[in-house]
């Protein structure tokens, strides 16, 4: 089974390929990241080409698709989810979507309570409460740096280096540190496979975007009636 991930929720655009058969450990073919908060729809497809590249593989070889589904802003979110669509349907595969604050969690590895937090723009972050790199206790939540600190746990994520006074101003040492500050497609990859080859862990997700916002964008409303002078 070859499985293709990717994310594009945060500042990263980050895409790696998987592979895993029936009693055998999972195996990472390629990966690419980059940090580009500004070129999401220019960066995702030429690092889907080269990490199939890389792999010496094609898109016709995959078996399924693993995409970070946020929360995240509407421009980067949809770039992601739209090509994941585009791929799963081209080709005739299964889409898994991950939660983006999962798969930070789970790259932590950590085996203790903390809190995952992204930056949300607007002075305010994306965050969720774990019991484990592997168990998510809360849904994902939108709102100020305090509404995260509230749990008095360990932050990591780029929310934690954005506001450390208010996230982090307690901790030290390990707990304190909030790596990793972004998603990383091979830490989807790993969930995505782990789930789908029957272990446990945090939960695959239907391919719909997690915004938790209103889109700032409105539909215009009835022309305004204007009398004769």
């Amino acid at each position: 089974m070859l499985v293709l991930a990717f994310d594009t929720a945060t500042a990263a655009v980050t895409v790696a390929l998987y592979e895993w058969a029936p009693g055998e450990a999972i195996r990472m073919r390629a990966v690419m990241e980059t940090v580009d908060r500004r070129r999401h729809a220019e960066l995702l497809a030429p690092s889907i080409a080269a990490v199939l590249a890389e792999a010496a593989t094609t898109p016709a070889d995959l078996s399924a698709v693993a995409v970070g589904v946020g929360p995240g802003p509407y421009t980067g979110l949809r770039v992601g989810l739209v090509t994941a669509y585009a791929l799963g349907d081209t080709l005739r595969v299964p889409v898994h979507g991950v939660c983006t604050l999962d798969a930070i969690a789970w790259a932590s590895e950590r085996t203790e309570p903390f809190v995952v937090a992204t930056d949300a723009r607007r002075k305010e972050v994306y965050w969720a409460r774990y019991a484990s790199a592997r168990v998510r206790v809360t849904e994902p939540a939108v709102g100020p740096p305090a509404d995260a600190a509230a749990a008095d746990l360990p932050v990591i994520g780029e929310g934690a280096a954005l506001y450390p006074e208010t996230l982090c101003p307690k901790t030290s040492g390990a707990a304190g540190d909030p790596a990793p500050l972004l998603p990383s497609a091979t830490a989807i990859a790993e969930l995505a496979v782990t789930r789908l080859s029957g272990g446990s862990g945090l939960p695959l997700l239907p391919p719909e975007p997690l915004y938790l916002r209103r889109p700032d964008a409105r539909e215009p409303g009835p022309r305004k009636k204007v009398t004769p002078a």
